[in-house]
């Protein structure tokens, strides 16, 4: 994945106060391209890098270019900078402002890209990820969205302690990861002026399909994705309950014993015998492990964003569903009459 922090570069933290981001088209149909053509060849996931600078408060991607394929004989870092290089020759924004990657139906939270972000944002201070739905966008919904750790975020990286009592001091929890960043396509006069000769050169009938109710397949891969999380997020909370079962259970043997040494220690005292030595009770009772609550608070935002998804999906549909309905008993009525 994206472990890379691209050279680092910071900048006072005035200058990072990022309100928005502001993408050109040229950027934007690049990320289109290459995220489809790695979508449609091997389903791979594609990251690239973003390159363009910050003005005042909102940040301005005007290029980017493609990670190389996984490649043991290429050094990734050499070639981002090589690739910097010879865009700065041409006189192109050669600064490094983030990254982006495809997603699928929204489902971008992971473990490596928060790692990634990191990275970035800590050598990069005002960098964002852009992420590219591949699927909803294949059905006519362009959907481009900026994202940016959160503090908290940060704090749990660097502290990189992910145990219950860590995450509740730091009141994190998957909604608090990220935030979104608002993204503005920006294009130059002369091209909105051609796409708007184009529009108007489309036929209505190749244009207007707004009542498509083919819905079954896309609803029935999102429930799937979901039951599989959700399978996913009960594992980790049979683990954790393990977990807090052995506490309990070690914490009754611990009292057991410590009763135990104290009534013997309280014979001897009768007999008029010396104490027993006194032994480290961690040492006979070692701690168990905490498992780490990072992967089972990913999961749970990856269900989260499933969630919305299938709610909006459905109002459309059942929206849809009913508009088709009245317009079929409209042409029923018509033809009774």
């Amino acid at each position: 994945m994206a472990s890379r922090g691209g050279p680092s570069r910071r900048v006072p933290e005035s200058d990072a106060a990022i309100t928005y981001v502001q993408c050109d088209g040229l950027a934007v149909m690049k990320i289109v391209k290459h995220c489809h053509e790695e979508s449609c060849s091997n389903m791979e996931v594609a990251q690239g890098a973003l390159l363009g600078l910050v003005v005042e408060n909102r940040l301005e991607i005007t290029n980017c270019f493609p990670f190389p394929k996984h490649d043991e004989a290429m050094d990734e870092e050499e070639y981002q900078l090589d690739m910097m290089r010879r865009l700065r020759r041409v006189n192109v924004d050669h600064f490094h402002v983030g990254w982006y990657q495809s997603a699928d139906v929204g489902n971008f939270l992971s473990q490596s890209l928060l790692e990634s972000q990191y990275h970035y944002q800590t050598s990069i201070e005002e960098s964002v990820v852009v992420i590219y739905d591949t699927k909803k966008s294949a059905r006519g919904f362009l959907t481009l969205k900026a994202y940016r750790l959160t503090p908290q975020a940060i704090a749990m990286y660097k502290e990189n302690d992910y145990t219950p009592e860590a995450l509740r001091n730091l009141k994190i929890g998957y909604e608090s990861l990220f935030v979104e960043v608002p993204i503005v396509i920006r294009n130059s006069p002369l091209t909105n002026i051609m796409m708007s000769e184009l529009s108007e050169m489309i036929p209505e009938e190749e244009g207007s399909k707004f009542l498509d109710l083919g819905t079954a397949s896309v609803l029935e891969g999102q429930l799937r994705s979901l039951m599989e999380r959700v399978d996913e997020l009960n594992q980790e909370a049979i683990k954790f309950n393990r977990y807090q079962q052995l506490v309990v259970r070690q914490q009754q043997d611990k009292h057991r014993w410590l009763l135990k040494r104290a009534q013997e220690n309280a014979a001897r005292a009768a007999k008029d015998e010396a104490p027993l030595p006194e032994e480290d009770v961690n040492k006979l009772f070692k701690p168990h492990p905490v498992p780490p609550r990072l992967n089972p608070m990913i999961v749970a935002g990856q269900i989260n964003t499933y969630s919305q998804h299938i709610s909006q999906f459905c109002s459309q549909s059942l929206a849809k569903l009913y508009l088709t309905q009245a317009l079929q008993n409209a042409k029923e009525g018509k033809q009774n009459n």
